[in-house]
């Protein structure tokens, strides 16, 4: 049975879901690494993700335990993988679940750091997208 991993201490849950391309991802996992000074992501390359679609991830969290449950994540898919910005899709699983935004590797940390604080709502910031449906920093 597929389980959605839970990301270690104060990082975000960044799952492939694309296969294609071994050196994108690579790229992809550095960028956001060099993002700051501290560690924002738990990275997930498991092949049993293979494609998995946002309703699916939605389906995965609630079947899960509560003890289990991951709230939200970020998905690695083509879009992320096929663009220089790495646009992350934000994919809610609490509040909201399966609305998703946009995040460029340039604003993950803020993104990141405010939901694994619960600083910030998902909300909030899917409702500062702009008209790209991408987050870039509130104005």
């Amino acid at each position: 049975m597929l389980l959605l991993p839970g990301p270690e201490d104060l990082t975000s849950l960044v799952l492939r879901v694309d296969f294609g391309d071994e050196v994108r991802w690579e790229a992809c996992q550095e960028t956001l690494s060099g993002s700051g000074d501290d560690r924002m992501a738990t990275f997930v390359s498991d092949i049993g993700f293979d494609g998995v679609t946002t309703q699916r991830l939605v389906e995965l969290d609630t079947g899960a335990d509560l003890d289990d449950r991951v709230f939200y994540l970020f998905v690695a898919d083509s879009t992320t993988l096929g663009d220089d910005e790495f646009p992350l899709l934000a994919v809610d699983l609490d509040g909201e679940p399966g609305r998703t935004f946009r995040v460029p590797v340039a604003f993950f940390a803020d993104v990141s750091a405010n939901l694994s604080i619960g600083n910030m709502d998902f909300a909030e910031f899917a409702d500062a997208v702009d008209a790209t449906g991408a987050y870039r920093g509130f104005n």
